[in-house]
C-alpha cells in the first residue's frame, strides 16, 4: 500500500537541508529503484519554483510500504528527521485513484 509522508520543517531549516540532502536523496533513489516511490518533493516556502533563501516549509513523499509501521519507521530514519530539518512528520495511508 502507498503511504503519504508529510513533513513540516523547523524554522530556518535551509542550511540543515543542504547538509542532509545527499543522504536524503540516496534513500529516495533506493525507493525509486525498487519501484516503490510514487512521488517526492519539497514545499517551497514561497510561491516560486526557486525559493532561494526563503527555503522550504516541508516535504511530501508518497511511497509503497508493507505497513503503516514500516512507513513510519522509514520516515523516522530519514536524514532530514535525524539532522533536525523536520519538526513534525505525519504518515498516513494513501490510495492512488488517478
Amino acid at each position: 500500500m502507498y503511504y503519504a509522508i508529510m513533513s513540516e520543517d523547523t524554522e530556518s531549516s535551509l542550511e540543515k537541508r543542504k547538509s542532509a540532502r545527499p543522504a536524503h536523496l540516496a534513500r529516495l533513489q533506493q525507493l525509486s529503484q525498487q519501484k516503490r516511490l510514487l512521488t517526492a518533493g519539497p514545499h517551497p516556502a514561497i510561491d516560486s519554483e526557486e525559493p532561494g533563501e526563503k527555503g522550504f516549509s516541508g516535504s511530501l513523499i508518497i511511497a509503497e510500504f508493507d505497513s503503516l509501521e514500516q512507513a513510519q519507521a522509514w520516515a523516522e530514519a530519514d536524514p532530514y528527521m535525524i539532522k533536525g530539518v523536520y519538526k513534525k512528520v505525519i504518515v498516513k495511508p494513501f490510495k492512488k485513484t488517478m
